[in-house]
C-alpha cells in the first residue's frame, strides 16, 4: 500500500473518529432525568432538608462516569434550595438511580413552577464533557420538594 493510501485512510479514520463522538456527544446531551423518590429529613424555621434520588437514562453508546454534581431547585424563578447528587456511572444505552441531598428554605407557599437545574461533569474516554439538564417535576413532586400544604 502506498504511503498517499495510508494517508487517506488514516485521514477518513479521524474523520470517522470525530463524526462518531460529536454524535455520542449530541446523543449524551439528551441524557434523560426523573424522580423516583424524595423524603423530608428534617425541618425548622430556616428550611428543610431533603433526601432524593434520580433517575438518569443515557441514550448514548458512552459509559458516562459522573463526580459530584450540585444542583438547584427554583421556584417560580427564584432558587429556593440547593444540594448534591453521589458519583455515578451510566453505562450505554442504560439507566441508573442517583441519590442525594438538597437543603431548601422556602416555605412553598403560593408557588406556579419549580425545576431543578444543575450541569453534570461527565469522564468519558480521554475527555470529560460538561452536560446541563433541567427537570420540571409533577405538580405532586413539586410540593414534596418545597414543602406545599
Amino acid at each position: 500500500m502506498n504511503s498517499s493510501k495510508k494517508g487517506g485512510l488514516i485521514v477518513l479514520f479521524i474523520l470517522g473518529m470525530s463524526i462518531f463522538g460529536y454524535s455520542q456527544y449530541a446523543s449524551a446531551s439528551q441524557i434523560g432525568i426523573s424522580v423516583t423518590q424524595s423524603e423530608l429529613l428534617s425541618e425548622n424555621e430556616k428550611g428543610a432538608e431533603y433526601n432524593i434520588e434520580l433517575q438518569f437514562e443515557n441514550p448514548s453508546l458512552l459509559i458516562l462516569t459522573s463526580g459530584t454534581t450540585e444542583f438547584f431547585v427554583i421556584a417560580d424563578e427564584q432558587m429556593v434550595g440547593k444540594g448534591q447528587l453521589e458519583p455515578f456511572t451510566v453505562q450505554p444505552l442504560d439507566s441508573t438511580h442517583v441519590k442525594g441531598i438538597f437543603h431548601t428554605d422556602s416555605d412553598g407557599k403560593d408557588v406556579q413552577s419549580v425545576k431543578i437545574t444543575g450541569v453534570t461533569k461527565y469522564d468519558a474516554f480521554f475527555t470529560s464533557i460538561d452536560i446541563p439538564f433541567v427537570y420540571y417535576p409533577t405538580e405532586e413532586q413539586a410540593r414534596e420538594f418545597i414543602h406545599q400544604d
